[in-house]
């Protein structure tokens, strides 16, 4: 299975900060009345920038890994199927930036910086679809590289009927679809390219777990 290799001291942010620039804007805010942020921003959510062999090189805020920089970074993937061969689909948020109203991959997000890539894997699962209690396996890692993104992605499975719960924030709506039904309307705009293009290369793995 695909690791990450995180150095013995944090990564260095990419790109690096522009030191006169943030000098600037502090002291500008120091001029604000009062000179008090009441409002403080929300912490920066980063991920890890990596290598093909899985070493982390950096760590990047989101906007820049959506960005024409393009820096690789970790992504997981959990296909969920029952013994009845229905693959559970996840139908993205109209708020998502990437995709949105689309199905997709049942559980699917990236990576934190600091993660490794089963953390991240079962943190999504329960943060999507309130789904902790499976035992994860892996199918393969890949490079997905769209207009806006390259990412690593790794690609699990879990099998069984389950309880799923999805978050309304995050996901729409979660519904099991047999493998003929979603056959038929690949091509047609319904599922997110990128779960299409990984949905061929993993069908027969899945029909093989069960």
């Amino acid at each position: 299975m695909f690791e990450l290799i995180y150095p013995d001291d944090a990564a260095p942010v990419i790109p690096a900060p522009d030191v006169n620039s943030a000098v600037a804007r502090a002291n500008s805010c120091s001029m604000q009345a009062g000179a008090v942020n009441v409002h403080p921003g929300k912490a920066a959510e980063y991920f890890p920038v990596i290598q093909e062999n899985g070493m982390v090189i950096g760590r990047a805020e989101r906007s820049y890994c959506h960005s024409p920089a393009k820096p690789l970074h970790p992504v997981v993937h959990l296909h969920i199927i029952d013994r009845y061969s229905r693959l559970y689909l996840q139908k993205r948020s109209m708020k998502k930036d990437i995709q949105p109203g689309k199905w997709d991959t049942a559980v699917g997000g990236h990576v934190d910086y600091g993660e490794s890539i089963q953390e991240a894997l079962f943190r999504e699962a329960y943060e999507e679809l309130g789904f902790r209690e499976f035992n994860p396996v892996w199918l393969m890692s890949y490079v997905f590289e769209s207009d806006v993104e390259r990412e690593m992605v790794n690609v699990f499975a879990a099998v069984g009927s389950f309880s799923l719960r999805p978050d309304h924030d995050e996901v729409d709506e979660i519904k099991a679809w047999d493998l003929e039904s979603i056959d038929e309307n690949l091509g047609k705009s319904l599922f997110t390219p990128n779960f299409e293009q990984e949905y061929v290369r993993v069908r027969a793995g899945l029909l093989s777990l069960l």
